[in-house]
């Protein structure tokens, strides 16, 4: 009786709205990920984080690289969608995936759970998140046992409560880094030689500003890391939900208010031009007042630095809108 009112659960029905009920303002996939998150009784925005950290690194190629007809984001595997003793090859029959406890679920009622169908494949991905709870605990833990990795699974936290806080997915606006109204310069520094630490490229661009000129978050995202480091001085680095770094660096002092794991906003203020960096913490002054800004892409194997003055220029054409701005600076450092 048990055996049989479980599988009963597993193959109730969900009722999806077709798209073109759908207001023009809200995309398909989206309106897919709020109706599996209510069906299974999670937050729709750890759907939409799975499925962003997947589309902007290598791990979206683990299962589907062979098969380029199946739709960007996280596919679960062969063995988790049709079941693990499934004697099926690719099997897309419902009711056999049920019988063998996979994941795979037809929502489009074309009598297939088809992982090439969005709809399918975003209901069975909450079907499959939920299996240890609905909780956020739940759910870190089913990434956990996935990735085993705590950095992919704070990562994909971060980009959740990014998601969660803004409530959308369309969060990839961009801000120049600097005030505009302050007096400042740069040019493209991309590759330059530098001596401290050892010889190495300069990985970004110097923007040379008055001391204690604020300094504005350029992206949706999160503190990923603040404090002190010996090159880059008091610094802080921004992690984008479409999983690109941005490096502040040499700053005098923190934004009041910005820390760790703290949710920004394009044009939001996070700290102050300096000059400090180059030895232990509180050195200052080795060099003219600036911010270093480097941009880096995680690809989920390495971290790569690019040249930022393209984007910066671009960035520079646009309106600025600031918040929280504040000439005013904290008396030390907010760590």
């Amino acid at each position: 009786m048990l055996l049989k009112s479980f599988l009963l659960f597993l193959t109730l029905p969900i009722t999806m709205t077709t798209p073109s009920l759908v207001s023009p303002s809200t995309s398909t996939v989206e309106m897919f990920y709020h109706q599996s998150a209510k069906a299974y009784g999670i937050a729709w925005s750890w759907l939409a984080a799975l499925d962003m950290y997947s589309k902007t690194t290598a791990k979206r190629t683990r299962h589907i690289s062979s098969q380029s007809s199946l739709p960007k984001g996280f596919t679960l595997s062969p063995y988790a969608w049709q079941g693990i003793a499934n004697p099926i090859q690719n099997d897309h029959d419902p009711k056999t995936i049920a019988l063998f406890s996979g994941y795979g679920k037809d929502v489009d009622k074309d009598g297939l759970a088809n992982p090439a169908s969005e709809a399918d494949r975003i209901a069975s991905l909450a079907h499959w998140l939920r299996h240890q709870g609905t909780s956020n605990t739940g759910v870190r833990r089913v990434l956990w046992d996935y990735y085993q990795d705590d950095l992919i699974v704070e990562r994909i936290t971060g980009f959740e409560s990014v998601i969660h806080h803004f409530n959308r997915i369309s969060l990839t606006e961009r801000a120049f880094p600097v005030i505009k109204r302050a007096s400042y310069s740069y040019r493209d520094t991309w590759g330059d030689g530098r001596s401290f630490g050892g010889r190495r490229m300069h990985e970004g661009t110097d923007i040379f500003a008055p001391y204690g000129t604020p300094v504005l978050s350029a992206c949706y995202g999160y503190v990923d890391l603040i404090g002190w480091n010996r090159l880059g001085g008091w610094r802080i680095g921004l992690r984008s939900v479409d999983n690109h770094y941005f490096y502040y660096a040499h700053l005098s002092s923190f934004a009041k208010g910005i820390r760790a794991k703290t949710i920004v906003q394009p044009g939001q203020v996070i700290g102050y031009v300096g000059s400090s960096g180059y030895g232990r913490p509180g050195t200052s002054g080795k060099f003219p007042p600036h911010l270093h800004f480097g941009i880096y892409h995680d690809t989920g194997v390495h971290e790569w630095a690019f040249d930022p003055y393209p984007s910066l220029k671009r960035w520079e054409k646009k309106r600025q809108i600031v918040y929280e701005p504040s000439w005013r600076q904290p008396k030390r450092p907010v760590t």
